[in-house]
């Protein structure tokens, strides 16, 4: 969970006049959907849950730019006008988010929504802090009907948040009672080395080197399970499908050691944990970075 405010930075000066409020939401609302309508369109196949997503969120802000736009027009006499701006309208879109949701092979369509409400959320927050600092009338009136906006497209963000939320739910306790892969992060590291070992096969020998370096050596005894300890069965599939399924299982990894490090009870337990995530992290990496290479022969 992230912990920094909603709003990095606030309006640094009042908004002088509805022109300049114009192009400021106009460049936010341009710029969320071009982020937006990037992931939608994005052919990578980790995205495929989220694609329709961020169809729909794209469109939204397409639609809010024709709307300002309108609206400019109706009382400035023009179009948003990007010399209107006096300082740099606040991103409310955080590129960080948008990075997390793309190199993410655990992308959900609950993340996305997610993702949307906090920039809605974000908004009204912005608008508000524009609100108190305006002495022109008109855009004060203007800025809490844009405020309204964020509060009311916020709302249905987090209804479809909540509606992906049970639907995951519902998925994921049904693949839990079918399958015993999401267990433990013990038979997950199991997994991942069983991967690793059959992704290696069809790799330059440098890359074999690399990527085989990657085990579960420096993990405690305790983490291995005992078909590790006897020997390594091969895994199963072909050779995209075993390299997809070695970095998802190596970002939930990941995941797993963060959450344990965050809920632990005591020093050691939390300290263990870190370093887990930590060597989890740098070999996710690691594994990210062959991935890139080898599809780049």
């Amino acid at each position: 969970m992230r912990k920094e405010p909603l709003l990095t930075a606030v309006p640094p000066a009042p908004v002088a006049s509805l022109g300049e409020l114009y192009a400021i939401a106009f460049d936010q609302a341009q710029k969320a959907a071009q982020r937006y309508g990037a992931l939608a369109t994005q052919p990578d196949e980790r995205l495929l849950p989220v694609r329709a997503v961020f169809s729909v969120l794209s469109a939204r802000e397409r639609e809010r730019c024709d709307s300002l736009s309108a609206a400019c027009l109706a009382a400035c006499g023009k179009r948003p006008d990007g010399f209107d701006l006096r300082w740099p309208p606040i991103d409310l879109v955080a590129a960080a988010e948008i990075a997390d949701i793309g190199n993410s092979s655990l992308s959900t369509p609950y993340a996305a929504w997610a993702l949307a409400a906090r920039q809605r959320q974000r908004a009204f927050v912005f608008w508000t802090y524009v609100i108190a600092l305006a002495e022109n009338p008109q855009v004060r009136l203007t800025a809490e009907n844009m405020a309204r906006e964020a509060l009311s497209d916020g709302n249905r963000w987090r209804r479809e948040r909540r509606r992906a939320w049970r639907a995951e739910r519902k998925t994921a306790t049904g693949e839990m009672a079918a399958s015993d892969e999401s267990a433990s992060a013990a038979l997950l590291e199991s997994l991942l080395l069983r991967d690793i070992v059959a992704w290696s096969q069809g790799l330059t020998p440098a890359q074999r080197d690399q990527l085989q370096a990657m085990d579960p050596s420096r993990l405690p005894a305790n983490f291995l399970t005992p078909s590790d300890q006897a020997g390594i069965e091969p895994a199963s599939g072909d050779h995209e499908t075993i390299k997809r399924r070695a970095l998802r299982r190596a970002e939930q990894l990941s995941n797993i050691y963060l959450e344990e490090a965050d809920s632990a009870d005591d020093q050691a337990s939390m300290e263990l944990a870190q370093k887990l995530a930590a060597q989890s992290i740098m070999r996710l990496a690691g594994l990210r970075n062959v991935a890139e290479a080898s599809a780049l022969r």
